[in-house]
């Protein structure tokens, strides 16, 4: 497979974009916490409670980059903002649902205990 550049850097295959997706530790927790529908920032911290609220804003932004996530700011008082997931995020949830199968098989190959 040849290399492509996408964005100023250089990609050896396809896997390896699609992991600048929605790859990392955070990126998947905040798409799986999208994935029924427009979640609020408060709500969304609360789903995902080990993360920083510096480390989910920084990952909503690069969601919000790729366009894997939108954000709706209601002009009210006191102001409202909501983040639901794209099509193109969609598409990656049937991807993260085989990783979290394969996990689970790690886990039980290698003797994890999940607490």
């Amino acid at each position: 497979m040849k290399d492509f550049i996408y964005r100023s850097r250089v990609y050896y295959n396809p896997v390896e974009l699609a992991m600048a997706f929605i790859g990392g530790t955070w990126k998947m927790p905040v798409l799986l916490a999208l994935r029924n529908g427009p979640v609020r920032y408060g709500d969304l911290k609360n789903l995902i409670p080990h993360i920083s609220h510096k480390m989910l804003n920084s990952q909503l932004r690069e969601l919000e980059e790729k366009g894997m996530v939108t954000r709706h700011i209601y002009i009210e008082k006191p102001p409202r903002v909501e983040y639901r997931l794209t099509a193109k995020a969609e598409k990656a949830l049937p991807v993260i649902d085989a990783l979290g199968k394969y996990g689970e098989w790690l886990m039980e190959e290698e003797g994890i205990a999940t607490s």
